[in-house]
């Protein structure tokens, strides 16, 4: 057992390091003596979960962390994932929590959690709506690369949802790089007539995203609502992304 603690203890080491790593600084670092340390570097590097400069004879993570990354990642349930969270985010602000998923060239509800009260916002599951009009739509399509952005305002006409959906390709583009700095989207009536909802992504490791959870209530309460449920919702999404291994962004 000894054995196996100190080789999970070399390997979170290397995955709190920005560099590679000698046997000297491991040594140091976690107080076990350099002949034991390099028993337990050979054994991974033997199993790819780590590999050596042979010039430098310094270490770093090998391919192996990537196929367990992929198979921690290929179990999770995006919605098991994100279920507690859209509970926390809807009782916190008293307002309705959703996730959404892509489809295609749309983005389709597949989960909402409701609050306690007689007047409030609901979603219909399974919904597919287009991703320029609404926050959750815009909070997907911000986050794609610049050509899948290109590739769906060439190939998808911005139809008007309501006299408040953005229809103008240069005004969408403007919205996108707002919602990239800010971090959320913001819909006010965009979608649906009387709701106003707040939107982030869910961020994967390569930083796309794979779901996005919005807060959303009656256009007129939700106004005054805007600032607190969008720092909420960023937070609670960065914390999911994070276990899909997204790099933290400031």
């Amino acid at each position: 057992m000894a054995a196996i603690e100190r080789a999970v203890d070399v390997l979170f080491l290397f995955s709190r390091s920005s560099s590679t790593l000698g046997v000297t600084e491991i040594s140091r670092e976690l107080g076990v003596s350099k002949a034991v340390v390099h028993r337990i570097l050979t054994s991974l590097c033997e199993r790819g979960l780590l590999i050596v400069d042979p010039e430098s004879r310094r270490y770093a993570l090998g391919p192996a962390v990537l196929e367990l990354a992929a198979a921690y990642r290929d179990q999770l349930d995006i919605r098991d994932l994100a279920l507690e969270e859209m509970r926390r985010l809807s009782a916190e602000t008293d307002e309705t929590a959703t996730l959404s998923v892509r489809h295609g060239n749309r983005r389709v509800y597949v989960a909402q959690i409701t609050p306690p009260r007689e007047v409030k916002m609901t979603v219909p599951i399974g919904g597919s709506f287009p991703l320029h009009a609404g926050a959750s739509s815009k909070a997907f399509l911000a986050w794609l690369s610049d050509g899948e952005i290109d590739h769906y305002l060439a190939e998808n006409p911005l139809d008007s949802l309501t006299e408040a959906t953005i229809v103008s390709v240069d005004e969408l583009r403007a919205e996108l790089d707002r919602i990239r700095q800010q971090g959320f989207a913001v819909s006010l009536g965009e979608r649906q007539h009387d709701a106003g909802s707040v939107a982030a992504p869910i961020l994967d490791h390569n930083h796309q995203p794979v779901a996005v959870i919005s807060i959303s209530g009656p256009l007129e309460r939700f106004r005054d609502k805007i600032a607190r449920s969008a720092a909420a919702v960023v937070e609670a999404t960065r914390g999911l992304s994070t276990k899909l291994g997204a790099r933290p962004t400031n």
